[in-house]
């Protein structure tokens, strides 16, 4: 593969990501908005600015939200030149990201929206679901690069993998508020969580998450792989989209409220199996 890639945004999810590609065998740099302890970023060759960023053929954001794509694409847009690539790789509005797809296409410029499920696990194991949404010649383009990274399904043009995205993270969301009280019943009515994730393993009510994030909620042990606030403001999205589409998704506002009280109470920074705290 003759890409040379930019990860933009080296976060949670980006290192795994420039690390994955870098074993695969990628030419691959960093790059992030604030400046980084060396030993978080150790292994990634950095560049200083956005405009060295933009030399890369591919340019990969990892970002928290819309905002802050917005924002990183205000800065690398004057620096790409015609054939280059964007792939948007975090979790953002549908609509904006047709719109940067529009824009950035007439100028001669390709877009994917490319979310992930998996996590920071996930990207460093290779094992990603990816889901990506644009053009059928730039998808041709952005596969090879995404395969490194786990199996990538392409859903539609600009903005369904985003829209997909919305779908999978509802999923998450509700399926995390139904193990934390699921659990907190099992403990109250003492049984063991331990052995209610090998009794139901292999049935219809086991999961990744009974698994990886009840295994979280039993030890109390609530470091981030995914934070409370990124699960909040994705469910947020999965409301705007309700709400566009005038459906009605009453567990949606039910998980809502948690992860918002969640995030009021200053633990938006935990992850988002803390939602197991609050039923205790």
């Amino acid at each position: 593969m003759d890409e040379v890639i930019c990860v933009l945004g080296l976060g949670l999810m980006g290192r795994p990501v420039a690390r994955t590609l870098l074993a695969a065998g990628c030419r691959t740099m960093g790059w992030n908005r604030s400046p980084l302890p060396e030993q978080v970023v150790a292994g990634i060759p950095l560049v200083r600015t956005v405009k060295d960023a933009a030399s890369a053929t591919v340019c990969i954001l990892s970002l928290a939200d819309s905002d802050a794509v917005d924002a990183v694409l205000s800065q690398l847009e004057p620096h790409l030149r015609p054939s280059r690539l964007v792939i948007d790789m975090g979790t953002s509005d549908p609509s904006r990201s047709r719109a940067h797809a529009a824009r950035l296409t007439a100028t001669g410029i390709g877009w994917i929206d490319a979310p992930v499920s998996g996590g920071p696990e996930g990207a460093a194991k290779a094992s990603l679901a990816i889901m990506a949404g644009g053009s059928e010649p730039d998808f041709a383009r952005a596969r090879p690069v995404l395969e490194k990274l786990g199996r990538v399904v392409r859903v539609g043009e600009a903005g369904a993998g985003h829209t997909m995205k919305i779908i999978n993270q509802l999923i998450v969301g509700l399926t995390i508020e139904a193990v934390a009280e699921a659990l907190t019943l099992a403990e109250k009515v003492g049984l063991d969580p331990h052995l209610v994730q090998k009794a139901l393993a292999g049935g219809f009510a086991d999961s990744k998450i009974l698994q990886v994030h009840g295994s979280r909620m039993i030890a109390r042990s609530y470091v981030p792989g995914g934070r409370a606030r990124t699960q909040l403001k994705d469910l947020n999205l999965a409301k705007q989209l309700a709400v566009r589409v005038s459906v009605r998704l009453p567990h949606l506002d039910s998980t809502l409220n948690f992860y918002r009280t969640l995030v009021d109470r200053g633990d938006g920074d935990l992850d988002h199996s803390a939602i197991h705290t609050l039923l205790q």
